[in-house]
């Protein structure tokens, strides 16, 4: 079996990782679901998935059609200001984002299971 084409999934995906304020996890989690959705719905994102890493990092992965697409939807501003300053507030450390360029995609889309 091989490896489905990366041209057939997203074009560009970033990795996010933050260690935040202890008591902040609710107020993070909250945020980055408002922000995630909105730049789902209004600003071209392919959707974005946050995860807690037993390192006590938190880690979050968007993916884009491109990343010039990425660029136009963050140059526009804050997709919610409110909600960009709880995250904010929640996050003691920031740690640079990893671009990943896609080679193989065997993950299914969140329902695609039938769940």
């Amino acid at each position: 079996m091989t490896a489905t084409n990366a041209s057939s999934g997203p074009g560009f995906a970033v990795l996010y990782r933050w260690r935040l304020h202890s008591g902040s996890e609710s107020a993070f989690i909250e945020a980055w679901s408002k922000v995630s959705g909105l730049l789902r719905s209004e600003r071209g994102s392919l959707g974005s998935r946050l995860h807690r890493g037993a390192d006590g990092l938190w880690y979050s992965y968007a993916q884009w059609p491109s990343a010039e697409a990425r660029d136009v939807a963050f140059a526009l501003g804050s997709v919610d200001p409110v909600a960009s300053a709880q995250m904010a507030k929640a996050v003691s450390e920031r740690f640079p984002e990893i671009v990943l360029d896609p080679v193989a995609d065997f993950m299914l889309p969140m329902g695609a299971d039938g769940s």
